[in-house]
C-alpha cells in the first residue's frame, strides 16, 4: 500500500490553483459533488458538525474521488490536530493563528518527529503503508487562518514558520477584529486583505482566501493559489434563477 497523494498539496507545490469546496456536510453530498473535479473538501469542525465519530466516513468519501479532506478544527490544540489527522483527514485548518508561536504549535501538532510532536500512531490513511511516518509528513497539508488584525500585524514573524502550506486570509473575522462587523467589503478591510495576501507571496509562501464568483478572478490575478468557495451561494443563485425563469414563462 502507498499513502493517498494529497492533491491540494501537490497542486500548490506545482504552482497551480487548488480548488476547495465548503458546505458539504455528509458523505452522500461529497459523492454527489465528486465528478466536478475540485481538489479538496473543506470539512467544518469549528462551525459545523464534523466530529471524530463521523470523520472516517467523510474522509473516505473524499478519498473515493481523489479529493483532499481538509478539516477546520475549533482550536489550536496539538492533541486535537493529530487526532483529527488520525481519523483520516489529509489536511488541517487552524483558526485564529495570531503569533509565530501559535503557528509553530500547528506544525508541532501536525507533523511527526523530527519535524513536530505528533503522537506516533498509524492513522486510517496509514494502514498498510510501511514508511507512513515519513510520507505522512510529506503529504499532510497545514493551513493557518489569518483572521485577526493581530495576526496581520504579526504576519512577517508568522511567515517565518516552516512546514505551513497555506496562509489563509479570512475576511469576515478579520473585518470584525477591525471593528467592521459584517462589512468585509469595506475599502479599508479590503486593502488590509489585499496587502496581507501580497505580503504572504512576497515571503515566498502560498496565500489562500475565500474566492466567490464575483472575486475569484481578482484573487487569481493577485496570485492566490488556494481558492475556497462554498456551495451555499451557488444553491441560492441557482434557485433564484430557476424561479425567475419559471415566473417569466407565465
Amino acid at each position: 500500500m502507498e499513502i493517498r497523494p494529497n492533491r491540494v498539496k501537490q497542486k500548490l507545490a506545482a504552482g497551480e490553483l487548488a480548488y476547495v469546496i465548503a458546505g458539504l456536510t455528509n458523505a452522500d453530498d461529497i459523492d454527489l459533488f465528486g465528478p466536478n473535479g475540485f481538489d479538496g473538501v473543506w470539512l467544518e469542525g469549528e462551525h459545523g458538525n464534523v466530529t471524530a465519530s463521523n470523520l472516517g466516513d467523510l474522509t473516505r468519501a473524499c478519498d473515493l474521488w481523489g479529493m483532499t479532506s481538509v478539516v477546520r478544527v475549533n482550536r489550536n490544540d496539538q492533541a486535537l490536530i493529530y487526532r483529527t489527522l488520525d481519523c483520516g483527514a489529509m489536511g488541517i485548518v487552524v483558526p485564529h493563528v495570531n503569533t509565530k508561536a501559535e503557528a509553530q504549535n500547528v506544525v508541532d501538532g501536525g507533523k511527526f518527529a523530527p519535524i513536530g510532536h505528533r503522537g506516533m500512531f498509524t492513522s486510517r490513511q496509514g494502514y498498510g503503508v510501511d514508511n507512513y511516518f515519513q510520507v505522512a509528513n510529506e503529504q499532510t497539508l497545514l493551513v493557518v487562518l489569518i483572521e485577526d488584525i493581530k495576526a496581520v500585524n504579526n504576519l512577517d514573524e508568522i511567515l517565518k514558520v516552516d512546514h505551513i502550506d497555506v496562509f489563509f486570509v479570512a475576511p469576515s473575522d478579520l473585518a470584525t477584529s477591525m471593528n467592521y462587523i459584517g462589512r468585509h467589503d469595506h475599502p479599508f478591510v479590503q486593502k488590509t486583505i489585499d496587502d496581507a495576501l501580497a505580503r504572504i507571496q512576497d515571503a515566498g509562501r502560498v496565500a489562500g482566501t475565500l474566492a466567490l464568483d464575483d472575486t475569484v478572478e481578482k484573487y487569481v490575478k493577485a496570485g492566490v493559489q488556494f481558492l475556497l468557495v462554498g456551495v451555499g451561494g451557488w444553491i441560492s443563485s441557482g434557485a433564484a434563477a430557476y424561479k425567475q425563469r419559471a415566473e417569466g414563462a407565465k
